[in-house]
């Protein structure tokens, strides 16, 4: 089992954001892919279901740690987490709200499908499929962001901004549940299915709610919508499949995927923000989608 205590990161931020939705807020919040819309809402659906999941995981690991350094990560990690899956549950009720209430019952299936986990796998399973996740999160990440003109341009701000906060955070805590999961199990095996079982699972429970929004849309059926869906879905597996891979090697260590150079002069920004009541809003407008806190990026 690996002692991080030699690697010592600042300490995780938990930014307490007040991104706000309106109570009319289109569910379509990207008038040009609607398709691409649903993808979004499908995962911002999982999330009040995994990251409590990954949560309690964690703490229930953290009595199994003496190194400070691992417990300092993990409560950052918690903090974090739990923002972001606040934030995911305020959007997804406005999206049921908004014409699509039979995402309800899509939920209540998210929620038994964790629900039998936390009961029947132990605390191995738990932490490998945690890492797993968390690793390949950072494909994700660095699709959103080196593709975000093509992903956000002209959509609504407040939706493409709180999506890629998220994922900076992503980037920022991506070394927690490895190195959780490191200290308390250790096997290599364990961790390297772990990548599969923990994407695919989340993959397929975001599908299901991408899938009743198109469905209740009338557009499950019309060839063109599904091939843009399909375009989609293949860049999503073009972008995350090269690091899941590099994660499931015996060697890997999150520490050496590079962040995307976004993602730090974003962060930076934020510690240097001129406005430090407003959340980090994006210029989805402005055909560059900077970093929401320097002089040419105010939201429009």
């Amino acid at each position: 089992m690996t002692d991080v205590s030699a690697d010592r990161f600042p300490p995780i931020e938990v930014r307490k954001i007040p991104f706000e939705f309106p109570d009319e807020l289109e569910p379509i919040w990207n008038p040009g892919h609607h398709e691409w819309s649903h993808m979004i809402n499908g995962a911002s659906l999982t999330m009040p279901y995994l990251e409590p999941f990954l949560i309690a995981t964690l703490r229930d690991a953290a009595g199994e740690i003496d190194d400070p350094v691992v417990l300092e990560q993990i409560a950052g990690f918690v903090g974090q987490e739990g923002q972001h899956f606040r934030i995911h549950r305020r959007y997804n009720e406005l999206m049921k709200a908004n014409g699509y209430p039979q995402l309800a019952e899509v939920e209540e299936s998210m929620k038994r499908s964790y629900d039998r986990i936390k009961q029947r796998r132990s605390l191995a399973f738990r932490l490998a499929y945690s890492a797993g996740f968390e690793s390949m999160t950072l494909g994700v990440t660095k699709w959103l962001v080196e593709d975000r003109v093509k992903l956000f341009a002209g959509s609504d701000t407040r939706v493409a901004s709180f999506a890629l906060w998220h994922m900076v955070e992503e980037v920022e805590h991506k070394r927690v549940a490895f190195d959780v999961y490191e200290a308390v199990v250790g096997k290599y095996w364990q961790r390297a299915l772990g990548v599969l079982t923990g994407s695919l699972h989340v993959f397929l429970l975001a599908r299901k709610g991408c899938v009743v929004m198109l469905k209740a849309d009338g557009r499950w059926r019309n060839p063109r919508s599904r091939l843009r869906l399909w375009r989609r879905t293949a860049e999503f597996f073009a972008a995350v499949v090269p690091g899941a891979l590099r994660s499931a090697l015996p060697r890997h260590d999150p520490r050496d995927e590079p962040d995307p150079d976004w993602v730090t002069e974003w962060i930076a920004g934020y510690d240097n923000r001129p406005d430090p009541d407003s959340p980090p809003l994006i210029n989805t407008h402005d055909g560059r989608l900077d970093v929401p806190f320097g002089p040419l990026t105010k939201a429009s």
